[in-house]
This record gives C-alpha cells, structure tokens and sequence, in this order.
C-alpha cells in the first residue's frame, strides 16, 4: 500500500504539460479546483472532468499513475460515500433497518466521490509535471507581491516544497521499518483492530526519530552552506512564460466560465 502513495513525486516528461511555465501551473490547478467547487450540477461537474481529461492527455502520463495514486484514499471514499448516502434527508427509495438510502444522499454522493477524485487526480497531475525546485521558484514569485507587508514567501515555498520532496523520502522509511518489525515477529497485518493499531507503535517511535535526524541534518547542511533565505539569492534557472502559458491559462478560464454559465442555467438563474 505504501508503495501506491505517489503523492510529492516528479515524473519527468517532455510533453505540453511538462514544458509549461511552473506559475501558470499553480493557477491553472487553481482554476480547475475553482471550477469543481463552484458546479453544483454535473453537467459543470462533467465539463470541468474534460478539462482535466485534456489535460491528463497532454501530459503523457500513464493511466495506471492515476490509478495507483487512488489506491490510498479508497477507504475514505467508501466511508465518506456511506455516510453521505443514509445520513442525507430526502425521498426514501431503500429502507435498511434504521437506516434509509434517500435520493438526494445518493446524488450528494455520487457528486462529492466524483470531485473527490478529481481534486485528489488534478492536484497530482502538478506535482507530476513539475520538479520540486521549479515549484518552490513558482510559488516563491507568486507569494513575492506580499513580501512588502513583511510576508516570509521565501521561507514558505521552501517549507512546502521540502514537506512534499520528503513524503517518498519517509515512506520508504516506513516501509523499511515495518519490513524490519516483521521480520522480528511483529503482526502488522493481523488480528483485531485495536491489536494492529498497538502494532503501529513500535512503527511511529522510529520514523519520528528518523523524521527528527533528517531534519536536523538538513538544517545543518543549509547552514554549512550559508544559507540565510531568499533575501539577494539568484536563480539557477529563470522562469520564462511564453505563448503557450497564456493560451493554457485562457483555455482554462474558458472552461470556468462554461461551468458557471451552465450551472446557472440548469438551476434558473440565468
């Protein structure tokens, strides 16, 4: 399962996606997370998961990435469905015991799983096409407007970006340290709930000792290299939009504008 978790990982690529700029990146994923939370019905719902169709396509990426990067969250999802489908108010069409299946907590289903997934696909889709240094340049350039009212963008993009550069980094920790318990005779796998939940102690001690010693090793490395913030810094590489971040841009603020203009029509507003 450990292995399924994708999450802060680059997979280099040298497709349309791939040779964005990294700050049109950040706010088209923006815009698209925009366009899930403002449909409230699926015809917007369906026209923003074409957007993110397209953009899967261009980005060369396998299916099986996004399939795999899925395999973690699917217990939250059932769960989260459930609760959503017998806890919703409306026209009862099943009744089991004392819980009913409504029509209204079966679509508020279907459409909370369906923007679930596409929030969880479309932010990875970021992480996936963009290496962790172009990122933290991105999101340092965004935030730089703020740094007049003394807003540390510098210290924040690095923060962010180190915390995404070290999930692969602890989960193949992790997975070394339940390899280890196993082979010592632990049950990690097995038995009750609450005896696999106390088998995860002698798992968290270790990887918090080991989260504890990277970070000080990175701290003292930074400083072994002087490093004192953004403050004067210079840029291996520049980033340099072009024709074609405009265009992605524009297209993306075009399908937002679909998604509204037909959520107000299916709903009567305009």
């Amino acid at each position: 399962m450990l292995k399924d978790i994708t999450i802060g990982q680059y997979f280099p690529g040298d497709s349309v996606v791939h040779k964005l700029d990294a700050r049109f990146k950040l706010l088209i994923t923006a815009i698209f997370i925009v366009m899930l939370f403002s449909a409230d019905t699926f015809p917007g719902l369906g026209i923003a998961l074409v957007f993110f169709v397209i953009s899967f396509i261009a980005s060369r990426l396998s299916p099986k990435l996004m399939i795999k990067s899925m395999k973690p969250i699917i217990p939250v999802i059932i769960i989260t469905s459930i609760l959503n489908i017998f806890f919703i108010e409306g026209v009862p069409l099943i009744s089991i015991y004392k819980f009913r299946l409504t029509d209204n907590g079966l679509r508020t289903s279907g459409f909370m799983i369906v923007r679930l997934i596409a929030l969880i696909c479309g932010s990875s889709l970021l992480t996936y096409t963009t290496s962790p240094i172009v990122l933290t340049d991105a999101i340092e350039q965004i935030l730089r407007p703020l740094t007049k009212i003394k807003f540390p963008a510098h210290e924040l993009a690095m923060m962010m970006t180190i915390a995404l550069r070290f999930i692969p980094t602890l989960l193949e920790e992790t997975d070394k340290i339940m390899s280890a318990q196993k082979a010592r005779g632990a049950e990690l796998d097995s038995g009750p709930f609450l005896q696999r939940a106390k088998a995860l102690i002698p798992i968290l001690i270790p990887l918090f000792v080991s989260s504890f010693r990277r970070a000080e090793e990175l701290a003292l490395a930074m400083e072994c290299r002087c490093y004192n913030g953004g403050e004067g810094r210079t840029k291996l590489k520049t980033l340099v939009s072009g024709g074609k971040d405009y265009l992605a841009l524009s297209i993306s603020i075009l399908f937002l504008c679909a998604v509204m203009v037909i959520d107000m029509g299916r709903l009567g507003v305009a």
